[in-house]
């Protein structure tokens, strides 16, 4: 009993620690940004360079890469986790993003570090027809720079990336602007 309430302890700090972390990430480090967030930079990963490649799988288990889309279409990554608030809050606009894009602009769900039932028992409960596909180990967040969820990524149809953001704000205008741009070339 007692171990069991140690665990409970330890998760809760654990929850608390990346809430703390992501407000820093949003609200500290980029309090210039008008709507925050923005970023030219993550690790490796530049704005105007190519995007990393990277292989994994959806929920139906089959195989997604990047450089499948590269010439067909952008990609948005939005890399998430379902504990996480702000990206479940970011959930709605971005099935309404996909809803008016998805045929132009190709939307992946990276949850990180997730079980895929546990990722479509969420999809399912909440009805999203994001491409939802799976990070387990979070090697393709960290090839990505990804230090605090939710985390957008993205690149146009060549495979360079055109914008990055950490964090959510609702209504920010700039990412449908983006998306907009991208979709007509």
């Amino acid at each position: 009993m007692k171990s069991s309430k140690l665990l409970w302890l330890a998760a809760g700090v654990l929850f608390a620690g990346a809430t703390v972390w992501i407000n820093y990430e949003v609200k500290v480090r980029f309090p210039n940004e008008p709507f925050g967030g923005l970023v030219k930079e993550l690790g490796e990963v530049k704005v105007g360079e190519k995007a990393p490649d990277f292989e994994t799988s959806d929920l139906n288990s089959h195989a997604i890469s990047l450089s499948d889309y590269r010439g067909k279409k952008p990609v948005l990554l939005d890399f998430w986790a379902t504990w996480c608030g702000p990206c479940r809050q970011s959930m709605p606009e971005l099935q309404a993003l996909r809803e008016e894009y998805g045929d132009k602009v190709e939307f992946l769900s990276i949850d990180e570090g997730e079980t895929q039932d546990k990722v479509a028992a969420f999809a399912a409960a909440q009805k999203y027809t994001l491409h939802f596909v799976l990070d387990s180990d979070a090697g393709i967040g960290s090839r990505y720079g990804v230090t605090g969820i939710p985390t957008q990524v993205l690149i146009d149809a060549n495979g360079v990336v055109r914008w990055m953001r950490v964090g959510f704000l609702p209504k920010d205008p700039r990412l449908k602007s983006e998306l907009q741009r991208l979709a007509r070339n």
